[in-house]
């Protein structure tokens, strides 16, 4: 299933049952405007083989993660947002300034956040499905 994500695209993974992490996905399909990321949910059959993959420890990672097939490399946390964020346009764009805070720092707030995901926005009991308009967003 990886080698049929196209070169020039991006695969988001995120939670699927998460409502903030599914608000969030709809947040970058809205100012996507170049057409460069995919979704998935973690919990699909293409998330656990990059999970897989990329040996990631599901128990410490709670996590967006962001598949990069044309390096075939894997950016997760806060990374994975900001990176995600400088292709969205102003003025999520903005958010890069953030690369300069350490990376230890970002992901506290991230892992904080994270954790409290499910108390402060709620959860789903399956993954979204897509409505047809964005069907083809999504690899499932």
């Amino acid at each position: 299933m990886i080698k049929d994500i196209p070169k020039d695209k991006q695969l988001i993974l995120f939670d699927g049952v998460c409502n903030l992490c599914n608000s969030s996905v709809l947040y970058v399909i809205k100012r996507d405007k170049k057409n460069k990321f995919l979704f998935a949910p973690l919990q699909s059959e293409i998330g656990e083989e990059i999970i897989s993959k990329f040996n990631i420890d599901t128990d410490k990672t709670d996590s967006i993660l962001l598949y990069k097939p044309e390096t075939n490399s894997l950016k997760y946390k806060s990374s994975a947002a900001m990176h995600v964020a400088k292709h969205l346009g102003f003025p999520s764009n903005l958010l890069v300034i953030f690369f300069i805070v350490p990376t230890f720092i970002r992901n506290w707030v991230y892992d904080y956040v994270a954790k409290n995901r499910y108390k402060w926005y709620g959860k789903k009991d399956a993954c979204m499905i897509p409505t047809p308009e964005l069907k083809s967003k999504f690899i499932v």
